[in-house]
């Protein structure tokens, strides 16, 4: 956020001057005051919200950086920052990085730099800790969905390898022994999935489960289902696990193209119970998490720092997951051998 010696310095008076310009209790000729307002028309400052955040102590901003905002994931936790935001009397500035590492490390830097209070942090890619302090310095941060390498900083997740176990043991429920994992590796989140999942499978004496990376879209779903299907569209599985719900409908996509039918021939489960989980047909298996939550719960935790001026304390806040069945797992009825 601009400051008065930034439109001292940029109109070329003192910040004295700039002080009189703005209350008209010292004789400033007209020329300078316009120029003065000029610079602070230019930089967007207010000294009405100047004054108010020196009263404060702060700028009232919150900044919330996700890796995908098109995903109903993201949308539904940027929902719940927002609504913890406007209830304590707070504004929130929303940042997207696509899923790129470089990005998110200069949001940091720009939140920095714009003052920002705090920030929840749904990282898309692996941060470690000295990434962090190096782009936010003594800012606090509060972390959803993901934890930072090398750090004990606050963080609020959902119960992601119980969600793995549960799905992997509806499946093997239905009879199916072999699966494969559509995951993103690298993100602590997805790996835990993936790895309850792989837990649940062989405490049954089942195969190792194939694990096959993939980004965490519909695009990135589909390719790596691909990955899994042979040269003359054969298979050797009969379920698969996506770490999330859109990686799940990619690879139904993919699925139904090379004429495969879902739950018939492969059973398919989710991760998350996106809005639009419910809407396919079939309707899509998933591990469902209380997203919403998620971020009102971070952005009160955040919140609360800013205002008694601790930090965060380093816990992690995890809730509970729940498998939700519908139409896309049934009886295995192929022998996947």
């Amino acid at each position: 956020m601009a400051t008065i010696a930034e439109v001292a310095r940029l109109a070329g008076v003192s910040p004295t001057t700039v002080s009189h310009a703005l209350s008209g209790r010292r004789a400033v000729s007209e020329e300078t005051r316009r120029r003065v307002q000029e610079v602070m028309d230019q930089l967007g400052y207010s000294p009405r919200r100047a004054a108010q955040n020196l009263a404060t102590g702060g700028t009232r901003l919150l900044g919330l950086i996700v890796p995908d905002i098109s995903n109903s994931f993201f949308a539904e936790l940027a929902k719940g920052v927002e609504e913890a935001a406007i209830d304590a009397g707070y504004n929130m500035v929303l940042c997207n990085s696509a899923f790129n590492h470089d990005r998110e490390l200069l949001y940091l830097e720009t939140i920095r730099s714009r003052a920002v209070d705090g920030v929840v942090y749904a990282a898309g890619s692996p941060t470690t800790h000295r990434e962090m302090a190096d782009s936010l310095g003594s800012i606090p941060v509060v972390l959803v969905d993901e934890e930072v390498l090398g750090s004990s900083t606050c963080s609020f997740v959902s119960d992601n390898a119980e969600g793995g176990r549960l799905a992997a043991e509806h499946l093997i429920g239905l009879g199916h022994t072999d699966a494969v994992i559509l995951s993103m590796a690298g993100l602590a989140s997805s790996d835990d999935r993936a790895q309850g999942f792989s837990d649940a499978w062989v405490s049954h004496d089942l195969p190792q489960p194939v694990v096959i990376g993939g980004d965490f879209t519909y695009d990135g779903g589909y390719a790596a289902l691909a990955k899994a299907v042979g040269p003359l569209h054969d298979i050797d599985f009969s379920a698969v696990f996506a770490t999330n719900d859109l990686m799940a409908l990619g690879a139904m996509k993919r699925l139904m193209e090379i004429g495969l039918h879902v739950p018939q021939d492969v059973s398919v489960v989710g991760f998350d119970d996106i809005n639009i989980a419910g809407m396919t047909n079939p309707g899509l298996t998933t591990v469902r998490q209380d997203v919403w939550q998620l971020g009102f719960r971070a952005a009160e935790a955040l919140i609360a720092s800013i205002d008694t001026s601790c930090p965060p304390p380093a816990e992690r806040h995890v809730q509970p997951v729940e498998l939700i069945v519908r139409g896309t797992t049934s009886l295995c009825m192929t022998d996947a051998d």
